[in-house]
């Protein structure tokens, strides 16, 4: 069964679908493709195992520590080229940027395709914010491009994390 919990985040209403399993969709509740693929409003409020662990590890990181995802149960509802991206998108540390570029070179090593237009869709419709960090993807001139939660909190979410702007555009 699918369920949703709100979380208050510092930066804006974060809504968090699970079902018994894993975590399914984290977004802000204003950004581009706001609960892609459910239908939020048929999905019941209710606090679970799943949604307790991943608000412990909000609260974690929002207090600018740098919590571990590996043991967050996750299943993003999205393609198997998608879920290829958002793996490496995983393996950017805490408070460190890649560029697209970068993220290409690492798709390219493991044999994935590496369109722009694909890893741009595969980035621009992470349907785990935050816990998938595609907040610290930048431009290959140190850019910050967009991110569907909006410019402003890309900003903050990698100021909190201690990025190092000197190297930002």
């Amino acid at each position: 069964m699918l369920t949703k919990t709100n979380y208050p985040s510092p930066l804006g209403q974060l809504i968090l679908v699970s079902d018994e399993t894993a975590l399914l969709g984290l977004w802000f509740e204003d950004q581009k493709y706001f609960g892609a693929g459910f239908d939020l409003r048929a999905i019941p409020e209710k606090q679970t195992a799943i949604s307790d662990q991943v608000t412990t590890w909000l609260d974690e990181y929002f207090k600018g520590n740098a919590p571990s995802s590996e043991a967050l149960l996750l299943n993003p509802q999205v393609t198997a080229y998608r879920q290829r991206v958002l793996q490496v998108l995983r393996q950017v540390p805490h408070g460190q940027t890649i560029t697209y570029a970068e993220l290409a070179q690492r798709l390219s090593e493991q044999g994935a395709a590496t369109s722009p237009r694909a890893i741009g869709g595969a980035v621009g419709h992470n349907p785990l914010s935050i816990v998938i960090p595609c907040h610290r993807v930048v431009g290959s001139d140190g850019s910050l491009t967009g991110y569907a939660g909006g410019l402003e909190r890309k900003i903050a979410l990698l100021k909190l994390e201690g990025a190092d702007f000197d190297r930002l555009k």
